[in-house]
């Protein structure tokens, strides 16, 4: 990933204001939609290092297709989160070899 990027959903009041202050700032980004533009399993195993996380550290654990039974297996949370990107936090803005969740 190059420069700035923010993995945003827009029905997000968060993701929306976490936009809003980048714009404001006049900081350049790329917006990555990632409910319809969902990352690769090595994206998102790149971005949960570079956030220092595992992925479910960072699921919403309150969204239906949050895994109850799923043991701490790194791959298999991974690949699940791919096909159910909704599971990811958000907004994640992404600057580097830095990343955070903006929470």
């Amino acid at each position: 990933m190059k420069g700035m990027e923010i993995w945003h959903n827009p029905r997000c009041s968060k993701s929306r204001a976490a936009k809003q202050r980048l714009d404001d700032a006049n900081i350049d980004y790329t917006e990555r939609r990632y409910l319809d533009d969902a990352p690769s399993a090595e994206e998102l195993d790149h971005v949960l290092k570079l956030l220092g996380k595992e992925p479910w550290e960072i699921a919403r654990t309150k969204e239906a297709a949050y895994p109850k039974l799923l043991e701490h297996d790194r791959a298999q949370w991974i690949a699940h989160m791919v096909a159910n990107p909704s599971l990811i936090e958000r907004p994640i803005i992404i600057d580097g070899d830095k990343a955070h969740i903006e929470r």
